[in-house]
């Protein structure tokens, strides 16, 4: 698992890199946000937006603000995951979709198939936290080891117990929650964990919607879950983050600093939105908003969204995307 870990690090890395050069992701839920009736002071009109309940509160905090400015705009704000959320893009429902995962290549054909150019705009940092109820006292840091040995396929009907996936621990009713498969955080975490996007054991308790994994971690000794790190920090009362051993062999808990500085690999992972270069280019409203997401003033939303802001650097680089016209998928090789 040390190949993997380390290979994850360069993916993260990589990824990383390749923004800051600017070679150039559940149950789906809906909040539409409104600022009221008040007289326009700028653009008005409507903007939908879904995807990846992860940025979803990043998604929220700017459409509050933006309409409070824009009193008539009307933002719209989905939750399906990253992939129902490109689903719904790709065939014209919706004009921005947010995702904790690069678009894959199945997704990017099928826009083009419909003829919708988009560009994407990496838009945070974030860092997938494991959580634990409060009550256990036994696993203070995993390895992606122990997490594979929960988590993968073959451990379907077979491992139910906390001493079936590691000796040390007590003879405890192992209760897993995660996000459904349409989700991006479901993506990076079966693909770093283990070994390839999608392998999973499908006997836990799914769901787009990150509070009903909140709320099933909270109630039940044995649990064990994981989903952006803004859910555990809006419930860090209620839920303990569990430490994760990275490449170095340290044990790290999920911070601000250690998502920023990528030693919480590899759980490090950007975060995205993509916008319809149509939508971008000739509606006034659309264009706003996502200017107003880049705002560097903005990055604040994103801090009490409970999500890293992009550096200068990349920021400037996603600008000059969106100024430039530059569609399609950054090239990566994670």
């Amino acid at each position: 698992m040390q190949l993997r870990t380390v290979f994850a690090r360069v993916r993260f890395l990589s990824l990383f890199a390749v923004l800051s050069l600017g070679v150039a992701a559940c149950g789906g839920g809906e909040t539409t946000t409104s600022a009221g009736d008040g007289d326009a002071t700028g653009v008005t009109g409507d903007i939908q937006i879904d995807g990846s309940s992860t940025v979803f509160p990043i998604s929220e905090a700017m459409a509050e603000e933006f309409m409070l400015e824009n009193p008539g705009s009307r933002v719209t704000v989905g939750v399906s995951g990253s992939g129902g959320g490109f689903k719904k893009f790709c065939a014209g429902e919706t004009d921005i979709s947010n995702a904790s995962r690069p678009i894959k290549q199945k997704e990017i054909d099928a826009c083009a198939e419909a003829g919708i150019e988009f560009i994407e705009v990496p838009v945070a940092f974030d860092g997938l936290t494991i959580v634990a109820n409060p009550e256990n006292d036994w696993a203070a840091c995993l390895s992606t080891d122990q997490l594979n040995a929960m988590w993968a396929p073959e451990a379907e009907g077979q491992v139910s117990n906390w001493n079936q996936a590691d000796a040390t621990f007590p003879d405890e009713a192992l209760t897993l929650y995660g996000p459904g498969t349409d989700s991006g955080t479901f993506d990076y975490f079966t693909d770093e964990v283990n070994g390839e996007e999608g392998a999973s054991r499908g006997d836990y308790t799914a769901s787009e919607d990150d509070n009903v994994i909140v709320q099933g971690v909270q109630t039940d000794k044995g649990a064990l879950g994981y989903f952006g790190y803004a859910y555990y920090e809006e419930n860090q009362d209620s839920l303990k983050a569990v430490e994760v051993k990275n490449e170095a062999g340290d044990c790290v808990a999920p911070s601000r600093e250690t998502i920023a500085d990528g030693s919480y690999n590899p759980m490090s992972r950007p975060l995205f939105f993509y916008v319809k270069k149509e939508a971008y280019d000739n509606k006034a409203e659309v264009k706003a908003f996502v200017d107003y997401k880049l705002a560097p003033a903005n990055g604040e939303l994103i801090a009490e969204a409970g999500y890293v802001a992009l550096p200068e650097d990349i920021l400037s680089n996603a600008v000059t995307r969106l100024s430039s016209g530059q569609t399609g998928s950054a090239p990566n090789d994670i």
